[in-house]
């Protein structure tokens, strides 16, 4: 072991040189307004990579690039007969964190700043801390960009789980006899199905014509039909990011609604339009507006003929559909057996077994 530090030192060179050897960042000294666990430690930032507090963002970089390729893991190699702290392996690796901590440190402005401000106000000990790991722990990408890429890969699921609902139903249409035919008609009408017989390489094969004709099926489903209820055809306006973009538009286009709405018959008095009376009639249900709009006209036009939008007549209708979904629970044999079963051996009952 090297002597201690000191006046008694010897002036040997044995002891010259390893005070040149020495690594200067292990002697740094200990500052008081620096803590264990921030930034470089009880070491001084600027004293590891031997800079002064004034030093620019080029000569910090030139310093950490000298002493990372000293004290590299891999590219350092300790002469013989060295000794002290900072010779062996591991001392170095070490160093070589201390350096690359220090540098992180000092290359970024806001670091910078919050690392100067503990070193001048060593007194704001917790302030120090919520600085250090804000800024520690803060994502490294925007996070606008992070929501702004979440919404349309749900935006682009939405299209594509919309659209192959869409196609399913097309596709069950086109089995259903009566719109099937219906589909076949136009399609003779309009020469589609005209089956030419084609001579050399066009010759199509009996697949291929039936593929072909299944397609004309579908659309002309498609163009003649409109799906209504959850597997009606996409729209661009009903994805997530639309109506993200489109959202200060329907706030504003509602209060402008609500408040005609006050006017004109809270206000005024005037009768309900058809519009309106059905506009009450899906709330009453509880139903959304998709979900209404699937249900039949002639549906429709019996609320409109049983005045339900006046809450008397749909408490009414409404223990009306009670009672009649009763009578067909009670002549359905699946919900007989079931009632059979919950008398018998349903939940509750105890049962005992004879050996």
């Amino acid at each position: 072991m090297g002597a201690p530090l000191g006046p008694r030192w010897g002036a040997g060179a044995a002891s010259r040189r390893w005070l040149v050897l020495l690594p200067p960042l292990l002697l740094a000294r200990p500052a008081g307004a620096l803590v264990e666990g921030l930034y470089c430690g009880t070491r001084d930032c600027y004293e590891v990579l031997g800079v002064s507090r004034t030093a620019g963002k080029a000569e910090i970089a030139r310093a950490y690039r000298q002493l990372a390729r000293r004290y590299h893991p891999d590219r350092y190699r300790p002469e013989p007969g060295d000794e002290g702290p900072g010779r062996t392996p591991q001392s170095a690796e070490e160093a070589f964190l201390l350096v690359a901590t220090a540098y992180e440190t000092l290359k970024d402005e806001e670091t910078r700043k919050d690392y100067d401000y503990m070193l001048d106000h060593p007194e704001e000990y917790y302030s120090h801390y919520y600085h250090y790991y804000s800024r520690r722990l803060a994502p490294k990408v925007d996070v606008r960009i992070v929501i702004l890429f979440s919404v349309c890969a749900i935006s682009l699921f939405q299209f594509f789980s919309w659209w192959n609902s869409y196609d399913k139903a097309i596709g069950y249409l086109a089995t259903v006899p009566k719109y099937r035919i219906q589909a076949m008609e136009i399609a003779k009408q309009q020469g589609l199905l005209r089956k030419a017989k084609e001579k050399g390489r066009n010759k199509k094969s009996k697949e291929e014509i039936r593929d072909e004709e299944e397609n004309i099926i579908k659309n002309i489903i498609k163009s003649k039909i409109d799906i209504k209820g959850g597997y009606q055809k996409p729209q661009i306006r009903d994805l997530l990011l639309f109506q993200i973009l489109l959202a200060p538009l329907h706030l504003c286009s509602y209060i402008v609604w609500y408040c005609r709405w006050i006017y004109n018959f809270n206000i005024k008095g005037k009768e309900y339009g058809e519009e309106e009376r059905l506009y009450i009639i899906r709330k009453s249900m509880k139903m959304s507006k998709s979900q209404f709009d699937s249900l039949e006209d002639h549906q429709k036009e019996t609320f409109l003929k049983r005045e339900l939008w006046i809450k008397e007549n749909y408490e009414v209708y409404k223990q009306e559909q009670k009672e009649e979904l009763k009578k067909k629970l009670a002549n359905d044999p699946r919900w007989k057996r079931y009632r059979r079963w919950m008398k018998n051996e349903g939940p509750g009952r105890l049962t005992f077994v004879e050996d």
